[in-house]
């Protein structure tokens, strides 16, 4: 897998902004891909609050995306036009989803074709744009077409590309589409085989992913402090470099990461309380069964996790999202084995409550991914 140092580089990172970044899946990995976050926009408060104390040194906007002019965008990111290297994100997707509305008029499906709107007017040397695999729907081709079209005439566009999350080394089988686009001249041709060579061989189970994690979950952890927990070591190499260390320079909050670093203490060991009913249930259930009340899936230890859910927002009722059950213990999983299960590492840190730890989880890209695709892309930067 390539490598980017500084020396590469010449001290000057490649730059991008993260539009919708959410808890920092994107940012994340491009970070560790050799990018430099000029900045990361999102418009809710609690996922922008979580992206602020994993990425303390990185300048963020807390706003409303449909109101951002290019200009303003540019000038938070303290750039001037022709700065800037990639725009990233992930606009909304509920609007498109299987699971979500489905809705051709929902009107967060606007905010797919401002993404490209902006790609046009920051001219950004390349684009990366992530989606639900339902966008890609009849229906929804006349939205795709005026997305598309703000950039055809500067911009070589990609076919979409669906990604499968485990097939670069992540734990869950979740898939989502990247429709991806270079300036033409900016940078070397990208193609799709660029970016299937960075598949790799390895599966990642869900037992490889949990390894080290307590098991032993009690159901009175329901605070914060509580959920502040002892982490074994990984035993698993591949996975471990994404989980384990790793930190980027201005990453991490930094009580989060002495207490990771000194004391092997990581957050998120939430309890939930199960009656003995449920708890009955949860028993008889063998590895890939459902609930057939709760719909909740028992994961299979040599299998993969899959697509974990955001649930909904306060705008729908702030209902939690269905939670898979442990492969082993009779209970819901963890914000912090949901973490692990997405990619992501053990330092880093998200909103203090269950509902807003698994939509900020849920919606997220998995780093893993992002980290992939992302260093093809600042490979060929490099090489120009």
């Amino acid at each position: 897998m390539f490598c980017i140092t500084m020396s590469n580089i010449n001290n000057s990172k490649p730059k991008v902004i993260d539009l919708y970044a959410g808890v920092g899946g994107l940012s994340l990995g491009a970070i560790r891909a050799g990018f430099e976050l000029t900045l990361a926009v999102e418009w809710d408060k609690h996922a922008m609050k979580a992206h602020e104390i994993n990425f303390p040194k990185y300048k963020h906007l807390n706003t409303d995306i449909t109101e951002l002019s290019s200009k303003e965008l540019l000038k938070e990111a303290g750039l001037a036009e022709g700065e800037l290297d990639g725009l990233i994100g992930g606009p909304p997707c509920q609007g498109f989803s299987f699971m979500g509305s489905g809705d051709v008029l929902d009107p967060r499906n606007d905010l797919f074709v401002k993404f490209f709107k902006l790609v046009k007017e920051c001219k950004p040397k390349f684009f990366i744009a992530e989606n639900v695999l339902g966008i890609l729907g009849d229906k929804y081709e006349t939205i795709r077409e005026k997305a598309f079209d703000q950039v055809r005439g500067d911009y070589v566009l990609l076919d979409p590309m669906k990604f499968k999350a485990s097939d670069f080394g992540a734990p869950t089988s979740r898939e989502r589409v990247f429709f991806i686009g270079y300036r033409r001249g900016s940078i070397p041709n990208l193609s799709k085989e660029d970016f299937e060579k960075e598949k790799v061989s390895e599966i990642t189970t869900v037992a490889k992913a949990l390894k080290g994690l307590p098991k032993q979950i009690r159901s009175e952890w329901l605070s914060e402090e509580q959920s502040w927990r002892r982490v074994k070591s990984l035993s698993t190499a591949y996975f471990k470099k994404y989980v384990d260390g790793n930190i980027p320079d201005g990453m991490g909050d930094e009580e989060a990461v002495r207490l990771y670093k000194e004391e092997g203490l990581i957050s998120g060991n939430f309890g939930t309380r199960h009656s003995p009913k449920v708890q009955k249930r949860y028993e008889k259930l063998k590895p890939g069964e459902n609930d057939p009340i709760s719909r909740s899936v028992r994961l299979k230890k040599n299998g993969l996790c899959p697509t974990l859910r955001a649930g909904t927002g306060s705008d729908k009722g702030s209902y939690q999202a269905v939670r898979p059950i442990h492969p082993t213990a009779h209970r819901v999983i963890t914000p912090r084995e949901a973490a692990r299960l997405q990619g992501f590492p053990d330092w880093f840190q998200f909103a203090p409550s269950k509902w807003h730890s698994f939509r900020q989880i849920g919606n997220s890209v998995s780093p893993i991914l992002a980290e992939s695709i992302l260093q093809v892309i600042a490979q060929k930067i490099i090489l120009k």
